[in-house]
């Protein structure tokens, strides 16, 4: 049982943004309140690399290893029924949580990396000859690159990029054009984790459909600041990782259409996923044990299922509504300061903001602001291509979660103000 209890009681009242209280909810996260280097309050604004975690996702890890704590699917004792109750309680949960058809199609893998190179390296494999194409975007974090193309250099496939224009936006008339016949699958970023920028993916995947070709969306950026329907969108596989959803670390989620799941070979080969094993011959299990192979990441599904608790019980339009409010407060001030470029400025974002600081290095940046207790992200984001497209080497990128607050952004532009006076 969670200790904790101040998100329920936000939960109580009405959906509307009013039932957003931030301060309540900035008490469930105990990292929050530290002082740090004599005494600064944290401004922890690098939620994008990982978000920290309320009480609710520790007291349940804790739970399950202080009560019941077993290996799951494989004992009849109490301890194991009540771990596997458990574990697949939150394969359940994250099933609600992307609406998927049914729970066996939630593959539980250490993150978004892995969800991505089990696609490669599965489905990629059995169904990519030769001359195939594979579509990205220039947007793409390098967990969305490198598989496919140690792909490419395996099947000798063709690898597509869309372009994106000077303020970030995802041109979808050039993508349109570099679909064809050839083209078997479209893998994109649903929110940019560098630049902030929504994909339009809807269209995206009725586009890339017409064309006979597959989709999988990298939602490691969308799943935190917005409700995603994977039977809506129509998608074909759908990845985000635990610990930006205020989850744990070391647990991520691979949706996929079970058919589609059903028809592609193991990804690696272990206990669990086997249905039957011989010197002469192995069968598997379907989805989603086929792709399960191992002891699995009990607690941390189990700190995932909390944190899927929790946000939907505060509610991600209360989230999205209070983060754009501080993405624009942010925005706005920092435009007002002398020497501030952002980078990308889409006509849709999510809570994301990098710039640059004229004459000053990201990485000086981050270390001076750091002395004032506040926590930005630095360097080129795992996305090194779209530091190439902007003509820059790095970025600072506060990004904010659902525990930021206008406040806080005051006294990020109050440090960029003293690491300015400061170079210069």
């Amino acid at each position: 049982m969670n200790k904790s209890s101040s998100v329920v009681e936000i939960a109580a009242g009405d959906n509307s943004t009013s039932a957003f209280d931030v301060e309540k909810i900035r008490a469930d996260f105990p990292i929050l309140s530290q002082k740090i280097y004599d005494g600064k309050p944290l401004v922890y604004l690098d939620n994008g690399a990982s978000a920290q975690k309320p009480r609710q996702v520790i007291d349940a890890m804790s739970d399950l290893y202080e009560t019941r704590y077993s290996n799951v699917h494989r004992g009849v004792h109490w301890t194991s029924q009540q771990s596997t109750n458990a574990y697949e309680a939150g394969r359940q949960k994250a099933g609600a949580f992307l609406n998927a058809a049914s729970d066996n199609e939630i593959i539980f893998t250490s993150g978004a990396t892995e969800a991505i190179n089990l696609v490669a390296a599965s489905w990629g494999r059995a169904n990519l000859k030769a001359g195939d194409e594979v579509i990205l975007t220039h947007m793409e974090h390098h967990s969305n690159i490198v598989p496919w193309q140690l792909l490419r250099q395996e099947k000798d496939i063709v690898i597509k990029v869309v372009p994106i224009d000077d303020d970030g936006n995802f041109l979808f008339d050039e993508f349109e054009k570099l679909l064809t016949d050839k083209t078997k699958m479209v893998a994109v970023t649903h929110v940019s984790n560098a630049l902030g920028t929504i994909v339009p993916v809807a269209d995206v995947i009725k586009a890339a459909h017409a064309k006979g070709a597959l989709v999988l969306l990298d939602g490691c950026q969308a799943v935190p600041h917005q409700s995603v329907d994977v039977q809506a969108l129509g998608a074909d596989f759908y990845v985000f990782s635990g610990h930006k959803l205020y989850g744990p670390t070391g647990i991520g989620i691979l949706w996929g259409r079970e058919d589609i799941l059903n028809a592609m070979p193991p990804y690696q080969g272990g206990g669990e996923m086997i249905a039957s094993v011989t010197f002469e011959k192995t069968t598997f299990q379907k989805a989603p044990h086929r792709f399960e192979a191992g002891t699995p990441a009990i607690a941390e599904v189990v700190g995932l299922g909390a944190a899927i608790d929790y946000v939907n019980a505060i509610g991600l339009d209360n989230i999205a509504a209070h983060e754009h409010d501080v993405l624009q407060y942010a925005t706005e001030r920092l435009q007002a300061m002398d020497g501030v470029t952002i980078i990308g400025n889409a006509r849709e974002k999510a809570a994301i903001v990098s710039f640059v600081l004229e004459d000053i290095h990201p990485h000086d940046v981050g270390t001076f602001i750091d002395r004032a207790g506040v926590a930005v992200r630095v360097g080129h984001h795992c996305a090194q291509p779209v530091m190439d497209r902007f003509g820059v080497a790095a970025t600072a990128r506060a990004s904010f979660g659902l525990y930021n607050t206008r406040a806080e952004v005051d006294t990020l532009v109050d440090a960029l103000e003293e690491t300015r006076k400061f170079f210069s």
